[in-house]
């Protein structure tokens, strides 16, 4: 036996293996990742449970991160079918999988989000621009005193970063590395207001490390507080402060708009509209990640999949509209949806 047909041969027996283990140990869909794609996913999972034979999906929130290191683990049925994720999955994370035997992975992007800095209705509503954002929130600034250098960040109230902003003190709940949400405050807000100040915008061709190292980098000085992935506890708390700010997903202040007021960035409220017409400019495409090796093996996948990417769930008039949901173009909708009835993999370098 040569050794083509040998290693052939083991991953026969492997996937057979694994067929045996799922049908013997689970017979529902197991859903992790991001906690913004999370209430999304799990209407979805509702719907799909009351109207088919399948049972209703579990589904954690342990975001984007966090939920793609348990996807790309390796295929069996003690780990998810899906991954749910507020951002495309990384090379890194791609190659994690391949290297674990997670070699063909089904990539859905369900649709549009915005990333709101909100306050609690009783607050004042901010107006920030990116370069406030970066300002407030990084953890080394430029120096005024010497072109080309930074210090440590020195602004404590969001007067002291703009004098046409309030004297109130700059506090704001958001969430930790391993989510998504976080990873687009960092790249589209704070890169957004970093570029803004040309001799740091310089660096993004001459010193690349140096120039993520400014613009990415989150002070840790107590005045950004990590708040978990549980954006409706970050709700929670805005109500009690309201000179807090918190950060979260468009879908969090839609579904708590009496409680809470996104503040408008570069002068666009962070609204419905202004997020599908792509001009509020903190915004981004959400995912879910699919095992291909589950698909089959798992009961109800291929379905949970068809009841997703239906018109009457993703759709202009969909139910997830209703929840937040930013849906993209019908061509976009048909390009997606085509590939994820066929099962097409995602290709990455």
């Amino acid at each position: 036996m040569n050794t083509c047909r040998i290693a052939a041969w083991l991953v026969a027996l492997a996937m057979s293996a694994f067929c045996a283990e799922a049908r013997a140990a689970r017979d529902y869909i197991s859903i992790v990742g991001s906690s913004t794609v999370y209430p999304f996913s799990t209407t979805v999972a509702e719907q799909f449970g009351k109207t088919s034979k399948f049972k209703t999906p579990k589904i954690e929130s342990t975001g984007s991160g966090g939920g793609l290191k348990l996807f790309c683990s390796r295929v069996g049925a003690d780990t998810p079918d899906i991954a749910n994720s507020s951002r495309r999955i990384k090379q890194s994370e791609f190659d994690q999988c391949r290297n674990n035997g997670v070699t063909e992975i089904i990539e859905v992007k369900i649709g549009y989000d915005g990333i709101v800095l909100a306050n609690a209705k009783n607050g004042q509503r901010l107006q920030l621009s990116r370069r406030d954002i970066f300002l407030a929130l990084a953890r080394d600034v430029p120096d005024p005193d010497r072109e080309g250098q930074t210090m440590a960040n020195p602004y404590t109230t969001w007067q002291q970063v703009n004098p046409d902003l309030p004297p109130q003190k700059i506090e704001v709940l958001g969430p930790p590395p391993t989510s998504g949400t976080r990873d687009a405050l960092v790249e589209l807000a704070m890169e957004g207001g970093c570029e803004e100040i040309p001799w740091i915008r310089a660096l993004k061709e001459k010193d690349e490390n140096r120039f993520k190292g400014i613009c990415h980098t989150i002070r840790e000085d107590g005045v950004f507080i990590e708040a978990g992935e549980n954006d409706n506890l970050i709700v929670q708390k805005l109500d009690v402060n309201p000179q807090a700010l918190g950060v979260f997903g468009f879908s969090f202040l839609d579904q708590n708009s009496d409680k809470v007021q996104g503040s408008l960035v570069d002068g666009k409220e962070p609204s419905f509209e202004a997020i599908a017409a792509g001009e509020y400019p903190v915004s981004r495409p959400l995912y879910f990640y699919v095992k291909k090796a589950h698909v089959g093996t798992i009961p109800g996948i291929e379905e949970f999949l068809a009841e997703f990417t239906s018109e009457r769930a993703w759709g202009e008039e969909g139910y997830l509209s209703d929840k937040g949901l930013i849906p993209m173009p019908e061509d976009e909708r048909a390009s997606v949806g085509m590939a994820v009835r066929n099962l097409t993999p995602l290709v990455l370098p």
